[in-house]
């Protein structure tokens, strides 16, 4: 971001990708052209558009739902919980095996640095598939029963593209369920590559199905009747339509919506190791996380020695080149995205906070924001209340752990927190009054297939992740057994 540092640049090469011109719908266990219309992806640090994809019709939609039915019937629900185990432990040896090609892939439809899809993105891609593999034959163990529910249309976002494909469907299948996925229209490269790896696996046709589009895509999906299960992550304002939609039917749903978690760093907090984690809570990934630590409440008494640390240390990032394996930010998903970050940027200085980033030549081409820190908040500003999805954060003080609980909790959100503490006493208080689905402690955005992960409130509710997650792939468990 500065010149404190020189680095010489180390791209990572693209050739290890084919990127094809054009790309149609993935259903049962084929590549099809679709029958709508088709839209392009671009790569968000150059705006270079990458390929043709096809956009799925109500039709397309309705042949999807109908192969993963047929195949849930006819052979994956009849299938023993040992022999799915062996095809998703097949998946994520070659999610290993081609974890290269995936990484670049992701960085250049998604806009985040190599380093992040390489070293965070897939490994955790793969565990979860290994994970959930491991799950398949024991589920009566778990505590949920073992019958699966059918049809799982699940929907993911932009932000982890590849990362929440996997966070969906490893459960699912390891369930015995079958899938008709929907990527995010801006990223959808890396589903349809899973798709080709769906093909290697020899995974049974019509187990996995991936439609691509926009929003009518995915109505057409949760709408559907033959769909048992909706699984969502995105925003509050998508999330709250969907429950409408499946409101008075008898789909099961989960929703991991949007949040504003709180990173509350008290004066005995190791500092240094604070602002490490400050600046991974709000800057990886670009901003771009529904448990961002947007908000950083400080105790007052190390509040201005805390924003000297944090701002030396981003004076240190690097934005740039999302192959570069030195970029630390790279680029925003999107130029709507750009605008809302931008909109909300502004309207944070017009209400009186005062806005700092430091000297960041930002490249000529794409979408690019530099990594922003607002001090002089308050809770009635915007920025203190929104979710702003990028390189922004809030900063906010206290005095005492009761003044930090009720600003952390006064938000509609519920989905993530942090404590910064060098008392474990304190923070298993706050973690018992922080109204967050997780609460990390001397750390943050650390993730694990073994860990369950989701919000309250406007958050969303049900689980991802760990034995938990497989509760929302399954028919509950009723006094005479399995319904």
């Amino acid at each position: 971001m500065s010149n404190v540092f020189e680095y010489a640049p180390a791209p990572e090469s693209r050739a290890v990708v084919d990127i094809k011109p054009s790309y149609g719908l993935f259903i049962n266990g084929e590549f099809t052209d679709g029958r709508g219309t088709s839209f392009k992806t671009v790569n968000p640090a150059t705006e270079e558009v990458l390929a043709e994809v096809a956009e799925a019709s109500d039709t397309d939609v309705d042949e999807a739902v109908k192969a993963a039915r047929r195949a849930y019937t006819r052979v994956w629900s009849r299938m023993s919980g040992a022999e799915r185990a062996k095809y998703l432990y097949r998946i994520a040896r070659i999610i290993q095996e081609r974890g290269r090609e995936l990484a670049v892939l992701e960085s250049i439809d998604n806009g985040k640095p190599i380093k992040e899809s390489r070293d965070v993105d897939v490994p955790i891609v793969a565990a979860h598939f290994f994970y959930y593999a491991g799950w398949a034959d024991k589920l009566k163990y778990a505590g949920y029963g073992e019958t699966p529910l059918g049809v799982a249309g699940q929907v993911i976002p932009w932000n982890f593209p590849l990362l929440m494909l996997a966070w969906k469907i490893a459960p699912a299948l390891a369930c015995g369920n079958t899938v008709v996925l929907k990527p995010a229209e801006t990223t959808p490269l890396t589903a349809l590559l899973f798709a080709e790896i769906c093909q290697q696996a020899d995974l049974p046709p019509g187990v996995v199905n991936i439609v691509t589009g926009a929003g009518d895509t995915g109505r057409a999906i949760v709408s559907h009747p033959d769909v048992d299960k909706v699984a969502f992550t995105g925003s509050t304002e998508v999330g709250k339509a969907i429950a409408r939609a499946v409101a008075g039917s008898d789909k099961k749903v989960t929703l991991e919506l949007g949040g504003k978690a709180a990173n509350i760093v008290f004066d005995d907090a190791p500092l240094d190791q604070a602002v490490e984690g400050i600046v991974n809570g709000i800057f990886f990934n670009q901003g771009h996380v529904c448990c961002a630590g947007s908000r950083l409440l400080v105790q007052e008494s190390v509040a201005d020695e805390v924003m000297a640390r944090l701002k030396r240390r981003m004076a240190t990032l690097r934005v740039g080149d999302p192959l570069d394996k030195n970029t630390d930010v790279g680029a925003i998903n999107s130029a709507e995205q750009l605008a809302k970050i931008r909109e909300l940027s502004e309207i944070g200085e017009a209400e009186g906070a005062e806005r700092w980033s430091a000297p960041c030549e930002l490249p000529a081409n794409g979408y690019w924001f530099a990594p922003t820190v607002f001090t002089g908040v308050s809770q009635a500003h915007r920025i203190a209340r929104e979710e702003i999805f990028g390189p922004v954060l809030s900063v906010l003080t206290f005095r005492t752990p009761s003044e930090a609980v009720e600003k952390a909790n006064n938000t509609p959100f519920g989905l993530s927190a942090g404590v910064w503490t060098d008392k474990g006493s304190r923070i298993l208080s706050m973690a018992n009054r922080l109204r967050a689905g997780v609460v990390w402690a001397n750390t943050f955005n650390k993730f694990d297939p073994t860990s369950p992960f989701g919000g309250y409130k406007e958050s969303g509710y049900g689980r991802e992740g760990g034995r938990h997650g497989l509760e929302g792939y399954l028919k509950p468990i009723t006094t005479g057994g399995d319904r």
